[in-house]
């Protein structure tokens, strides 16, 4: 995959956005200014029911913004899910799921094309699957659907990539694996915005923005990623380490992570 050229344009820019549901009173995010630039990783951190799922859906055109400004400079960018949000059932191979990604730039009426299927192989070798290629997809290991999924979003090819909990529940090599890939593509020029309640990965990551419901913080992890900020984010779910002035996030529920911000 060739490198794209670095640009001082964001991908996405945001000024004070809030989105609403339709049956709701009240917004599900509101007050979000934030911007990621190609070649930026940029970790977007609250708590189950803080927003996260709402941004990323306002990001892929299904939900509307209620007000405030969004701009963004891709034609749509690439969401990669948490795997266990997949269907299993379904008799498809790796490679199957991986080549979906042509579909969101394809014609209705075409078909992939044999270079959609070379791009669909060397995805898959990014992340380590190659050989996995005609596995069934409801017989890999969590961590590697998860790994397909991103594959998926990489036959895509769009420069802004949305991450959602991409290292829940899954192993320590496929964590690996990815972390290191996502760097690559950053190096590349892509820019990454990923769901994440790490407070520690997060800190590694180029810039952070931290949300319950309402932005709490955005900027430089050195400097946002405060106690207080910490703690105005994740709110009830924060419990003190014995013996420690350090804070932890009580474990998320994911599997009702897609209704939570509802």
């Amino acid at each position: 995959m060739p490198d794209r050229n670095l640009s001082s344009d964001p991908l996405v820019r945001s000024n004070r956005l809030a989105a609403r549901y339709p049956a709701a009173s009240v917004p599900a995010i509101s007050s979000i200014t934030f911007a990621v630039e190609a070649g930026q990783r940029v970790a977007l951190l609250g708590p189950n029911g803080g927003g996260k799922s709402t941004l990323f859906r306002v990001l892929t055109g299904e939900l509307a913004p209620s007000s405030g400004e969004l701009e963004i400079s891709v034609a749509r960018p690439a969401l990669v899910p948490q795997s266990e949000q997949s269907r299993l059932d379904y008799p498809v191979s790796a490679l199957d799921v991986a080549l979906m990604g042509s579909v969101s730039r394809l014609p209705w009426w075409r078909r992939p094309s044999r270079a959609d299927r070379v791009l669909a192989r060397e995805s898959l070798r990014r992340v380590g699957l190659e050989s996995e290629a005609n596995t069934s997809f409801g017989e890999l290991s969590g961590g590697q659907r998860q790994r397909v999924l991103v594959a998926r979003a990489l036959v895509q090819d769009s420069p802004l990539l949305l991450l959602d909990e991409p290292f829940a529940g899954i192993d320590l090599p496929s964590a690996a694996l990815l972390a290191e890939l996502f760097n690559e593509l950053a190096s590349e020029g892509r820019g990454l915005l990923m769901a994440t309640h790490d407070v520690e990965q997060a800190r590694s990551w180029d810039l952070v923005l931290c949300c319950n419901r309402v932005q709490i913080a955005f900027g430089d992890p050195a400097t946002v990623l405060t106690r207080e900020v910490i703690e105005r984010t994740y709110g009830a779910s924060l419990v003190a380490l014995p013996g420690d002035r350090s804070l932890a996030i009580t474990p998320p529920h994911h599997h009702d992570h897609f209704e939570a911000d509802r």
